[in-house]
Formats: structure tokens, sequence, C-alpha cells
């Protein structure tokens, strides 16, 4: 049905931009959330990424850490044109031993012991007008930092200087002398590195003299513009709501774009919380004026999830199933436009895909894997993606949740529907560990609702970040009873930028007065716990 497209006038074409080349870190993500809190656009691309498939040409390059060591058979390792391309260059852990590697496989080796948490780096000034003091300038003499690495660098680099070292690793930070390539050991992404915003800003602003004009203001304009130039003044488009934030502010912009020519669709897929579709109703419709069709396709849903109990089967059934119900709705609406001002053609499909969504979607040969697929990205059907069709727009790919949350703020959305936890596009689906079954999902939905009614009763819904229920099939015992019954999990977390969380900290009466209420009140529950799960290792939602 859709074409996944490379969109015209994408935000490093009109924003100075920082390229972070991932070597598959868990923190290489914070990189860009860093330098993105300076206003500086970053963009980040597999390590694997060939200087000459690139269309645009970054202000400055940063190499990320990663899992693998630069001496092993098969270890990842950057396109050497990168050097040759005369922008300032930061390696960072792996990204910093590649750079000593490249110079003499003999450079890094295996270190005693695991460097590992926080210490002190001493700085080394070399003085002078020379570069080489420029990314620790105004940090003193020596900073509290995080490290986590086996190897080091065991030699400087030939045309390397020292800028920086711990009691364990003499060259925790080297500088080339005359060229702007810098490579530290730290972890300046790592919160605990407390003034690693600063080595990122003297990096960026200073050395790489990127422009710090990243701010939504700005990006709300500019996309606006690029929206009405890539839809055109006839077609019309189509998008999946469903009345979560990303949803929601992707079409309400594509409403301030195109106005009428956007056509919001929620699909009533039997999966959704409990008055969730007449909540988004009153929402696009009433209070955004947005043209929305509801379709009911609970039965459809069901129906087709019906025996089928791994994850990802789930996701690309739900994918597809979406996508039949998209085209049907897309020949509706010509069909009824005939003949009036919104006459054109439905050419294009809307979707809230986000920054982490194609970060978790999309995997490389080398250290980084995929950890699922997202129905929005990896989970659409084949055909969306082979030229055939509607094309594909995503006007927040570019951009984490607290940036979308902004984005929204902008554009006039109320708070309570800005700070609104995320729900997954699949629904409840992902939230049922087996067989989704009415029944199941009516658990779920009535576990759920109590779950996150008496967080908000209690004051404390937006000091988190998503807060669910989901539903373990099996079955244990109640106290004195015969009867079987299921047990629900509890999840709670905190993120800045979901693609790494901490659990929510409950206050023990409150989660016990939940836990009680959901085993009194629902129907089929014997059993009622609460997931700690950090992620990583885990992720947010169960599947």
């Amino acid at each position: 049905m859709a074409a996944n497209i490379e969109e015209a006038a994408a935000p490093h074409s009109t924003f100075d931009t920082v390229l972070v080349l991932d070597f598959g870190s868990q923190t290489s993500h914070l990189i860009l959330r860093r330098l993105r809190s300076l206003n500086v656009y970053a963009e980040m691309l597999p390590c694997t990424t060939k200087l000459a498939n690139l269309t645009w040409t970054p202000v400055g390059i940063v190499l990320s850490g990663g899992p693998s060591s630069v001496y092993d058979e098969g270890a990842p390792h950057v396109d050497p044109a990168i050097f040759d391309l005369g922008v300032p260059i930061l390696g960072i852990c792996y990204g910093c031993q590649e750079l000593a590697w490249r110079i003499n496989d003999k450079n890094v080796t295996r270190g005693e012991a695991r460097e590992y948490g926080e210490t002190d780096l001493t700085i080394h000034k070399v003085g002078g007008s020379n570069h080489v003091d420029r990314l620790f300038e105004g940090l003193g003499d020596s900073i509290h930092v995080f490290m986590s690495h086996f190897d080091k660098l065991v030699r400087l680099p030939e045309g390397f200087v020292r800028i920086a070292s711990t009691k364990n690793t003499e060259f925790a930070g080297i500088a080339h002398q005359t060229k702007p390539i810098f490579g530290i050991q730290l972890h300046p992404e790592i919160y605990h590195t407390y003034r690693g915003t600063e080595i990122l800003d003297n990096f960026s602003t200073k050395i790489c003299k990127a422009r710090q004009s990243w701010k939504m203001e700005n990006f709300i304009e500019k996309e606006i513009i690029r929206i009405r130039k890539l839809v055109g003044d006839k077609a019309q488009v189509i998008g999946a709501v469903s009345g979560g934030v990303d949803s929601t502010v992707a079409a309400r912009l594509m409403k301030e774009a195109i106005g009428d020519r956007f056509h919001a669709i929620l699909v009533d897929t039997g999966l959704m919380r409990l008055n969730e579709c007449q909540q988004v109703k009153e929402t696009l419709q009433q209070h955004l004026s947005i043209n929305l069709t509801i379709v009911d396709a609970a039965e459809l849903f069901l129906s087709r999830l019906a025996g089928v109990v791994e994850p990802e089967a789930k996701r690309k059934i739900i994918g597809e199933t979406f996508i039949d119900l998209f085209e049907k709705e897309a020949i509706r609406i010509e069909e009824e436009a005939k003949n009036t001002p919104l006459s054109g053609k439905v050419e294009w499909f809307l979707q809230g895909t986000l920054y982490p969504d194609l970060i978790e979607s999309l995997s490389w040969k080398g250290p980084s894997a995929t950890i699922k697929s997202h129905h929005n990205v990896g989970g659409l059907p084949a055909r969306m993606m082979n030229g055939q069709g509607l094309k594909l727009i995503e006007p927040l790919r570019e951009l984490f949740k607290d940036e979308v949350r902004e984005f929204g703020r902008q554009l006039g959305i109320h708070q309570d529907l800005v700070m609104r936890h995320p729900f997954p596009g699949p629904g409840i689906a992902i939230r049922v560990l087996g067989e989704v079954t009415p029944e199941r999902v009516e658990i779920v939905r009535k576990a759920d609702h109590i779950f996150i009614s008496m967080i908000k009763e209690a004051g404390i819904y937006d000091q988190m970040s998503q807060a669910y229920a989901a539903l373990d099939t099996n079955r244990v015992i109640k106290a004195n009873l015969t009867v079987l019954g299921m047990i629900i999990l509890l999840r709670a977390v905190t993120s800045a930028d979901f693609m790494s969380a901490e659990p929510f900290e409950f206050p023990f009466d409150l989660l016990k007065a939940i836990v009680r209420r959901i085993v009194n009140e629902v129907d089929g529950v014997s059993r009622v716990a609460y997931d700690c799960t950090s992620k990583p290792p885990g992720t947010i939602e169960l599947e």
C-alpha cells in the first residue's frame, strides 16, 4: 500500500547536524539526547554507514561506544572516508579505541581489570594556542566521570597527545596535534559524568561550530512548510490515531498543514482501554476539529489473533489488519470526496513513528540487535514498503518522546493529553502473554482501569512515564478456593526518552491497595505482581 520514501527537506538539510555513528552501545541514544538538549541537532546511523551513501554533510561526527573489541575478527569498523571529510571527530570508549587501532593495531589491548563505574579524571593541558585543550575547556584540572571498559589504549597513537588520564587508564583522553580529532575513554552521555554535557557542548558548539537552532518552534514552522510542499495542493492524507500523544500531535500537525484534506482514522480493534474510543472522539473531533472516522473492527482483529501466542506474530497480524482496513477507508474517502473541493486522490499515509521506534526496530550486522519490531515500523506488511500505493509520511520520526510533548504544547494541545502515558498500537494484544481472547482482554481492561485510576487519584500519574496492567495467563489458586485464576502484572516506569527506564517506586500502602482492589473486583484474577525490571535488560512492554 505505501512506499517508505526518503522525505524531502529532512531536518539535517536545515539544521547543523552532528552525526553519531553507533557501534552498538546501549547508551548511544543518550549522546543524541545530550546534544539535542543543547539545541544542537543530531542523528544516529550504524557505524557501517558508507560516507558515499550520505546525501548530506555533518558538521561533526561522534563514534559511540560498543560491546566489541576493536582487535577481534569481525569487529565493526568505521568507513575510513570519514577521516577525509575534514570535520571534527570525537571517539567515545570503543570509538576512542577505534581511532587508536586504525593507526596501529598494537595501540589497544585488554586491560588487567575492567574499569567500571565512577572515577576521577585528571585533565592534562597542553597549553598555548593549540586546539587540543578545547574539548575540556572550562572544566578545571579534574572531573568526576563514568567509565565502562575492559580494553584500553596502552600507548599514544602517532600524531596524538594525551589530554586526560585516570588511575587505571593512562590515555583516557587523546587529541590529534593538528586535526580536530579527539578520543575519550569516559562516557560523557551518562548521567554520572556530571559535566558530560559540557564536554559535548565544547565539541559540538565550540569545535564543530554547530548552530544551536534546534528548537521546537523552529521545527514546527519548517515542518509545516515541508509537509505542504511534499503533499501538494490536492492530495489527501489518511492517518492512524489512537488517542496517544504521538498520533495526536502528528494529526494536529497535519491538520495545521493541510486542513480538512487530512482524515484521521481510529480503528476500534477490540484491544483498546476502557472508554478509549469515546475519549479519542471527544479530543480529536470536539477539541481539535480533526476529521475523524471510527472503524469498528473488534471482531476482525480478535478472529485473526485466535490461537496466536508469539509476540512478533501478533504484531505482524495486527499491522496487516490495520493496513487492510486503511486501504478500504482510502477508497471510501476518495469516492465520497468526488465532485467536492476535497476531490484529490488519497496519496499519503500518516504515522506517528518516533526516533526510539526506529532505533529499536532496525539492526545492522554487528553488535546491535533488534529488540522487537514496532507495529508502525518493522511490523508493517511488505506491500507498504515496496513502492506500491500510498506513500508513508512520518513527521515525528526524528523526535524523542519529550520533544514530541514539547511539540504538542507548541501546537496548543492540552497538557493532560500531552502528558498521557503511551499506549502501543497493538493495544492490549501485547499485554496478554499468550493467546488473545475477548475474556482475557476484558480482564486486562478492568485491571488497567483500576490501576491507572488509583494512580491518578493519588496524584502521581505525571511522576511516571508509563504504567499499565498486563496478564500472565498461567493459572494459580486463590486461598481457600478451588478456582484457578490468572496473574495480573503491573508495570510502571520512569524514563527521559523511553530508550532506558527504571521501575517507579510506589508507596507500599498504595501498591497494596491497588492489588487488593484488582484481586477483589476483577473476575478471573488470583494474584497480582509488580514488575521491577529496568530497561535494559528488559523492555517497557512485556511483548
